[in-house]
């Protein structure tokens, strides 16, 4: 097959990371794994112009949907912000196009579900931007859990904690718009943080939230004036997977001092694993039956005989980096559409994502355990 035609929308901090993945696949991977840097879109012709030269597109145009529209364009790439998700997948689908969003994938669980459903009626390939899974190491985790050398899982203590709202001077931004972002820190980290679990133990059934605003108001930066935060700082969670294993979440955009505060710890009867982002290249496993004077937590650097750290680099504990997962992500998005197998995570695990934070919400609102919708 020849190789995939990328059209990539928005040229904001995730459209230049999937940018960078685009064109640093085929170098990483091989010629297979090479995407054409096809078109790119902006908000206007002379930004679309600019993003295009800088990273690596053949062209440039101010209008999405001479994008979508585009004949030469095979995969529509969507790095814009939420609310502009919903149609933006849509008309890609409708235009026969194969899909790659990033996260969230919409703003509600029905209209994730919508375009979920509408891209498996139109046969093409679709893929959600959750690149954290994409580590090697966390990859090791899960085997190390499906295989039992857990023993039985019996808790997961899961965080993701940012400080880029901390500040109450932080101005008033899309993201503080229920209409346009939808939840608040839900959405922006804890769909990575629902999207981790997941991967590691399987679908959620239920949950019981709570949800904080601390900074209820922000000044606009084109008025002045204060306007309000219509969507949560910080949301807190137990929940139990399908499997009965119960859990903990805690989300916030202003934990203070904390940068990519993804972590999680996962409890069994002959050990424990426990990870967090800002060291993204260590693992730590306790082992249960060690020694008496030997016990505690020890880290396992990430290494070639990992998969695909090898590709980047043939010596351990040189670690990778945030725009190497997105590497791996897009590897994953042309090998699935190449291939015709079944890729994930995909539209619909972008929905049920959507459904646990929407559970969430709605047990904070009636102060209750809430079913996750199937």
């Amino acid at each position: 097959m020849s190789r995939l035609r990328f059209g990539l929308i928005g040229t904001g901090f995730i459209g230049r990371t999937h940018a960078i993945a685009l064109n640093a696949s085929g170098a990483v991977f091989g010629e297979r794994f090479a995407p054409v840097c096809e078109m790119l879109a902006d908000h206007t012709e002379e930004a679309a112009r600019r993003g295009a030269t800088a990273l690596g597109f053949a062209r440039g145009t101010g209008d999405w949907r001479e994008l979508v529209a585009d004949p030469a364009v095979d995969v529509v790439d969507i790095c814009t912000p939420n609310y502009l998700h919903r149609e933006m997948a849509l008309a890609a689908i409708a235009a026969g196009k194969h899909v790659y969003c990033e996260k969230p994938l919409a703003n509600t669980a029905q209209e994730a579900a919508a375009i979920a459903a509408a891209a498996d009626a139109a046969g093409v390939r679709h893929m959600v931007g959750f690149n954290y899974i994409c580590n090697p190491l966390l990859h090791l985790a899960r085997e190390m859990i499906a295989s039992g050398e857990l023993g039985e899982v019996y808790a997961f203590r899961g965080s993701y904690l940012e400080d880029y709202m901390s500040d109450p001077a932080s101005p008033w931004s899309w993201r503080c718009d229920r209409s346009l972002a939808g939840s608040g820190a839900l959405a922006d980290l804890g769909s990575h943080l629902i999207n981790l679990a997941h991967f590691l133990l399987g679908g959620i059934a239920r949950a019981q939230g709570s949800l904080q605003t601390v900074h209820a108001q922000r000044r606009d930066p084109a008025s002045g004036a204060a306007r309000a935060v219509e969507n949560e700082d910080i949301a807190r969670a137990l929940i139990e997977f399908a499997s009965g294993i119960p859990g903990t979440f805690e989300i916030s955009r202003v934990a203070t001092g904390r940068k990519c505060g993804l972590d999680f710890t996962v409890f069994g009867t002959r050990g424990a694993l426990e990870f967090g982002q800002e060291r993204m290249n260590e693992l730590r496993w306790y082992e249960a039956a060690a020694r008496a004077g030997r016990e505690g937590f020890r880290t396992i650097l990430a290494g070639p005989i990992h998969p695909d750290y090898r590709a980047f680099c043939p010596a351990p504990g040189h670690g990778l980096g945030y725009n190497d997962l997105k590497t791996i992500e897009v590897r994953n998005v042309v090998r699935t559409i190449t291939s015709g197998a079944a890729g994930w995570p995909d539209f619909h695990e972008g929905a049920r994502v959507q459904r646990v934070m929407e559970s969430i919400e709605r047990s904070h609102a009636e102060r209750a355990w809430t079913e996750v919708a199937p």
